[in-house]
């Protein structure tokens, strides 16, 4: 694989926009000049929109634009929401405050202190509204809290925050140019330039942004399917033979599911053994494709998982993509977890061969902190995913409209009505540059090593696996003392298998972090530690195993 040198990195941390790259002198001149006009504008907008005591008592959201005098009402109410956005994110990120207040779900049904899910007939008022925001974020979970390590997708990001709130006050549609012009061609130029990182020639290819990864790989078997059996499209899947999908035990189930959702039956997803590390042995791939083909079935697809969801596992795709060639099947490589490694020059080795593949899912949202959702499937052969998905509505996609349709992008989707999940993802982008990115993905990576480092000799912390982890992923158990230098028998790990939940729960309880378990295979249930959080710290990790420590001492 081409490596990316220090050029290709460097280009996009230009602090030039590309709309100012492109301008004459006498436009860039034009756009200054605005910059200036703003900026005497902005004293005369914050004298107008200063917050002023409100009664909201006695205002609804009759009383907001578009009704006849609303500006006011509407400017004093949003006012108070960005006070109580702001108040949230201060707290977030103060490491005092908890990362939940936990309460069980009947105690939320019921009722909190004025905090009612019930829906009424009659509209309350903007007081009420007021207090169910606050209240609503005082009961979730702060996700972007720096001893948050539960989830894949973690952290807080502000460029991303501000452009979800741009993008929810434009509140338009992805399906076609006529609608959405810059939030299309924005799609379009950074799906070019994932396609580039990925080592696709030129970038060439196609992809659409979907809502999840699930969705994702659900689409790179349809595309596989239309590839090989384009009557299905029209007949179903009575006019193809038995197809087989092939991924291994250890991927996400988004695999399985696309193959009962796509009619194929979760029986013909056949799963494919793995090593210690987590990693598919290509040796079995080869074997049951062969044991396949001798049962009368066709094998069609293999998905390769760059970065496994628990073991943080990246198959040879390599190996894995010289089998695909020899036996004419499609590969796909489930980037959701690890594809943010390619913005890394020290770790995008660990997708070798990725450009091999016919495509790819890559979740901006996880690794590389963007706000969800934001994830993305990516096709080496362009055509496809239309040939695949098209169905040429004419209510919204004209071929006679003045502008060139082929930008109308909405009928390569399986979804008619899209989210805009570019534009948040593009400003941070533009805001961080490539360079950025790698910075964030680096560090995390060095929070894992440094949780690794710091547990892998102590006392009463156990590895999962030998070895350095590939990912952030950092699987462990923690053995009580009660439990410490005892035989290994059934008795005994069935009492260790719920050391984890009891601890999980503790810290539920006392809100001070959070870490996702799981058992896995024939292991007992152990700690599974991601980092993708730009706010952790070292400190934030010994804070993790101290208290795994204190709430485990006694167990």
């Amino acid at each position: 694989m081409e490596v990316l040198g220090d050029n290709a990195f460097s280009s996009s941390c230009n602090t030039l926009g590309f709309l100012q790259k492109n301008n004459s002198l006498e436009e860039r001149g034009r756009l200054a000049g605005q910059k200036n006009l703003l900026s005497c504008d902005n004293s005369d907008r914050d004298s107008c929109y200063r917050r002023t005591e409100t009664d909201f008592s006695n205002l609804f959201a009759r009383d907001l634009l578009p009704a006849k005098n609303g500006e006011e009402p509407t400017i004093q109410f949003l006012l108070e929401v960005v006070e109580i956005l702001t108040n949230y994110i201060k707290k977030t990120f103060d490491r005092s405050t908890k990362v939940l207040d936990f309460h069980h779900p009947h105690q939320l049904l019921e009722g909190m202190e004025g905090f009612n899910l019930e829906l009424s007939d009659q509209p309350e008022s903007l007081e009420q509204i007021l207090v169910d925001c606050r209240d609503t974020l005082k009961y979730g979970i702060r996700t972007g809290h720096p001893r948050f390590f539960n989830q894949l997708s973690s952290g807080l990001d502000i460029i991303g925050l501000a452009g979800e709130w741009l993008t929810s006050t434009a509140n338009t549609n992805m399906f076609t140019y006529e609608i959405a012009p810059v939030f299309v061609l924005m799609e379009q130029l950074t799906l070019k330039k994932m396609r580039e990182m990925i080592g696709w020639p030129g970038g060439e290819g196609d992809g659409i942004f979907s809502p999840g990864g699930a969705i994702s790989n659900m689409y790179s078997v349809m595309m596989a399917r239309y590839k090989y059996f384009p009557e299905v499209k029209a007949k179903g899947m009575s006019a193809a033979p038995r197809l087989v999908l092939f991924t291994s035990e250890l991927s996400h189930y988004s695999i399985k599911k696309a193959g009962a959702a796509l009619g194929f039956g979760t029986d013909n997803v056949i799963l494919l053994s793995t090593d210690e590390r987590g990693r598919v042995i290509p040796a079995d791939l080869e074997a049951k494709i062969i044991d396949a083909k001798q049962k009368g079935y066709v094998p069609l697809f293999v998905n390769a998982t760059a970065g496994s969801t628990v073991y943080g596992a990246f198959d040879p795709i390599n190996e894995i993509a010289d089998i695909c060639e020899k036996y004419n099947l499609w590969l796909h490589v489930d980037a959701a977890w690890g594809g943010g490694l390619l913005m890394s020059r020290k770790h995008r080795h660990k997708l070798n061969g990725v450009e091999r593949a016919n495509s790819v899912t890559w979740n901006p949202h996880k690794m590389m902190g963007v706000p969800l959702q934001c994830s993305a499937i990516l096709v080496r052969e362009k055509g496809i995913l239309a040939g695949c998905n098209s169905m040429c509505a004419g209510y919204l996609f004209q071929p006679d409209k003045q502008y060139d349709v082929t930008y109308d992008t909405g009928d390569k989707a399986i979804q008619c009505g899209r989210h805009v999940d570019i534009f948040k993802f593009w400003l941070m982008w533009k805001a961080k540059g490539t360079i950025g990115f790698e910075q964030h993905i680096d560090k995390c990576l060095d929070l894992s090593q440094y949780l690794y480092n710091k547990i892998k000799n102590r006392e009463g912390f156990q590895m999962v696996f030998d070895g350095v982890p590939q990912h952030t992923n950092v699987c462990f158990w923690y053995i009580p003392p009660s439990l410490r230098g005892m035989p290994d028998t059934n008795e005994w790990r069935e009492k260790l298998h719920r050391v984890a939940p009891k601890i999980k729960a503790m810290m539920m309880e006392s809100g001070t972090t959070m870490v996702g378990y799981q058992p896995q295979g024939n292991k007992v249930n152990f700690f599974r530690m991601v980092v993708s959080n730009a706010a952790a710290t070292q400190s934030d990790i010994d804070f993790l195993i101290d208290e795994i420590e204190r709430m485990g001492q006694d167990l």
